[in-house]
């Protein structure tokens, strides 16, 4: 089994690697890095690391010709805030540049990963193409408001895969195209964000990395197109 993880120096990334080198040692795994130098625990023969920019195309074609066939893209690049902006919690905080650039980082890597990869996905039969999602893009789960960037920028990011989904029925039926929600976990993603949260419900990477493992070992055609949490429920797009 080969299996990519894009981003796989983020703190979900790194996890998930380690997760799946532990619970299926005869993968093979390749793992993308951008500006982020890999953790040196994960450079042993059985991950192959490739430098490239998600949100390029001719870098993901590149590492798509570099893969070659494939049977999991797990996608955890993900963006919610910068050094100089937090997610906003009003319109009038807006700033159309980081709205932009929330948007390139959280769908661009799976619109692309996604075109280019089609065709290596094609001589498996056990095709998985997950990225890693929020539940903040569910526009039916919208109760709170605010955060208007990383909310929309998720919510296209689930378009995205659910549009996916119903071309791979025709075109791969026996894949399956999911996104998945990982809870909150204690990267620098949430950090900011973490004191409001109970203790039972932030999850360490390596916690989190194993739910998200199960889920995707245990997926099947008929569940192609959907919004699935850590605990394998499906979440109301």
């Amino acid at each position: 089994m080969k299996i990519l993880v894009a981003g796989g120096t983020g703190g979900i990334g790194q996890a998930l690697i380690a997760e799946i080198l532990q619970e299926i040692p005869d993968a093979e795994v390749h793992a993308t890095f951008f500006r982020s130098v890999p953790d040196i625990n994960l450079q042993d023969d059985s991950v192959h690391w490739h430098p490239s920019d998600l949100t390029d195309a001719e870098s993901v074609k590149k590492l798509s010709d570099l893969v070659g066939p494939v049977d999991w893209v797990i996608n955890a690049v993900g963006m919610l805030h910068t050094l100089t902006q937090m997610p906003e919690k009003s319109i009038t905080q807006v700033n159309p540049e980081f709205f932009l650039k929330t948007v390139e980082a959280n769908v661009l890597p799976t619109l692309l990963l996604a075109r280019y990869f089609m065709d290596a996905f094609k001589g498996s039969d056990s095709a998985r193409f997950v990225a890693l999602s929020a539940r903040v893009g569910s526009i039916s789960d919208n109760r709170l408001g605010g955060w208007y960037s990383y909310r929309a920028s998720k919510a296209a990011l689930n378009m995205i895969l659910k549009t996916l989904s119903i071309e791979w029925q025709r075109k791969l039926p026996k894949g399956c195209v999911v996104a998945i929600h990982p809870g909150t976990v204690d990267t620098r993603l949430s950090e900011p964000f973490q004191k409001n949260v109970p203790s039972d419900k932030l999850f360490s990477p390596r916690v989190s990395a194993g739910q998200i493992l199960h889920v995707i070992r245990r997926l099947n055609p008929d569940q192609s197109g959907q919004f699935l949490a850590f605990d394998g429920s499906v979440i109301d797009w």
